[in-house]
């Protein structure tokens, strides 16, 4: 019973990182490279939390994350229909990666940078292992989780474009963009197909695009990271930014 409890808890963890609006959170701050969009920060009751910050280097505006044995998320709230699905672009600089991370361990699943997407979808698709598990999130934060969670990550040692599967739930998954210390304290720019990469990571076709968040955590391996985070950018199957 005892384990059973420990499992539902760290899922209900894992999920509410990609979705929870429940939890209280600090005020809205305008993302540097979006100041038109509303970016917020979302905290995770019990846990320390990531500090994001605007700030400077070289030159362009950036968001400087600091996790210290933390977890949080910087999050915009958005839709984007699956027609309309066309790239993600965005950009990062890490100086140092996390030793002990490991993203397919959950004892070690921490990561310096995230971009995290949740979709929407149709849920008499889940499991019924995860229907449950999402009844049970619901009635905990008043809400309902997203249908699936896709991120890009900096793996330490993960090979390029392989998928991680969370080891709490399926319907999480990420992709290596970065992998090992090669290219750290210098800036990393992504360009990727949002519809092609789902597909990829879930066999499936995407639904509707609900949020975008940055994540940058060291709970897990109680660690220190600090990393910085350039322009989210979206770009629309014509090539129209949004």
């Amino acid at each position: 019973m005892a384990r059973r409890a420990a499992w539902v808890g760290a899922t209900l963890l894992a999920i509410c990182l990609a979705a929870c609006t429940s939890a209280p959170s600090t005020p809205a701050v305008p993302a540097p490279a979006q100041a038109n969009a509303t970016w917020q920060t979302f905290v995770l009751p019990t846990k320390r939390e990531t500090r994001y910050v605007h700030s400077v280097i070289d030159g362009r505006p950036v968001i400087q994350a600091d996790a210290d044995n933390a977890v949080s998320l910087y999050r915009r709230w958005m839709r984007i229909e699956p027609a309309n699905l066309g790239h993600l672009m965005f950009s990062w600089m890490v100086p140092r990666l996390i030793a002990t991370a490991d993203l397919s361990l959950q004892t070690a699943e921490d990561a310096p940078v995230r971009i995290v997407l949740a979709f929407d979808g149709d849920r008499s698709k889940l499991s019924f292992k995860n229907r449950m598990l999402f009844d049970l999130i619901e009635a905990v934060i008043g809400e309902e989780p997203p249908y699936a969670t896709l991120m890009y990550v900096w793996d330490n040692r993960a090979p390029l474009e392989s998928v991680i599967k969370s080891g709490r739930t399926d319907r999480i998954r990420k992709i290596v963009v970065d992998s090992g210390a090669a290219q750290t304290s210098v800036w990393r720019f992504h360009e990727r197909d949002i519809t092609g990469d789902y597909r990829k990571a879930f066999g499936e076709e995407p639904g509707p695009l609900i949020s975008v968040a940055l994540m940058t955590d060291s709970d897990n391996t109680h660690t220190t990271v600090r990393a910085y985070y350039g322009e989210v950018k979206f770009t629309g199957p014509g090539g129209a930014s949004r």
